[in-house]
């Protein structure tokens, strides 16, 4: 192999790396209601069908995906949304 292959290999193996998320990771996230600010919700809500939906700051049954274990220490943050 040429230097220059060698480079543009390592740097196609870098980028690769780089965005691989470990399967762990990706499950370590839970659903936390009531701290979306409006339109920047995760998913669906009670009375809309898309991402990106919500009409309110704080809506409680907006969602946004947080690590496990933090949405209970955000203030206003619940795993459900009452």
């Amino acid at each position: 192999m040429t230097p220059a292959r060698i480079a543009i290999a390592a740097a196609v193996a870098a980028a690769t790396f780089a965005n691989a998320v470990p399967a762990k990771a990706q499950r370590a996230t839970e659903k936390c209601y009531g701290i979306a600010k409006a339109g920047m919700n995760d998913c669906q809500t009670h009375a809309s069908s898309c991402a990106g939906t919500s009409k309110s700051d704080r809506q409680k049954d907006a969602w946004i995906s947080v690590a496990k274990g933090t949405c209970e220490k955000i203030v206003g943050g619940k795993l459900t949304s009452d």
